[in-house]
């Protein structure tokens, strides 16, 4: 069962524009900015994307910092302005 939710979590695809969050030092919410389908370098790091294993940019609602995450790191959320 293990095995079934963490390939239900890899093949998790979003768009630019979906609301997002993920953990860093606490619940990060934010906004994909768009996806990454190949070989990037971005903030001094490598990051091996691919079109069959994508990875998004993500910028966060409360510092506005950019960051990459794999899909499975990331969580579709409502947009709720605070």
């Amino acid at each position: 069962m293990a095995d079934e939710k963490s390939d239900d979590k890899a093949a998790r695809r979003f768009k630019k524009g979906d609301h997002v969050e993920w953990n860093g030092p606490g619940k990060i919410t934010g906004t994909v900015e768009r996806e990454i389908t190949e070989r990037t370098r971005f903030d001094n790091k490598d990051y091996a994307a691919s079109k069959e294993h994508p990875e998004y940019l993500v910028k966060s609602d409360k510092s506005g910092k950019e960051a990459i995450h794999r899909p499975e790191e990331l969580t579709k959320t409502d947009h709720v302005k605070k």
